[in-house]
């Protein structure tokens, strides 16, 4: 499998809330990740992120969906880039009030370094948390 197919894989896996043991075959070990926005930001690796997603999607707004826009790649520098839009509702218990019941469509683009056994070795999220979290009712 070819390093664009694995990430392609990784990316819908990870958007669908499958968890770290579904994810985990598409990524080098302690694969690091990085965002710049405040949410994200104490999270290092791959594994982390994701296992903050499913905890996200699962506690404080199930029944969350994405859809992907667009996707490519570069083989001579093996990134992947992938540009979504997440929606999701705050109906579940968690984050920093109590559930909102309002919605966001959060644009986003992960882009993923591969290695070279194929897999994912680097993550990077680039996402404007503060307009999600606005939306959500948060801010």
């Amino acid at each position: 499998m070819s390093g664009f197919e694995n990430a392609i894989k990784f990316f819908h896996t990870c958007e669908s809330v499958k968890g770290w043991d579904k994810c985990s075959k598409y990524v080098a070990p302690d694969a690091s990740f990085s965002a710049q926005c405040e949410p994200l930001i104490e999270i290092k690796t791959v594994e982390e992120y994701v296992n903050w997603m499913t905890n996200f999607c699962e506690t404080i707004a199930p029944g969350s969906s994405y859809e992907l826009h667009s996707s490519a790649y570069d083989d001579e520098a093996k990134m992947a880039v992938f540009f979504a839009t997440f929606t999701l509702n705050h109906t579940g218990e968690g984050g920093p009030v109590p559930p909102t019941n309002k919605e966001t469509n959060s644009q986003y683009v992960y882009i993923f370094t591969i290695n070279g056994d194929d897999k994912i070795q680097k993550m990077q999220k680039v996402w404007n948390a503060p307009w999600a979290m606005r939306e959500l009712g948060w801010m």
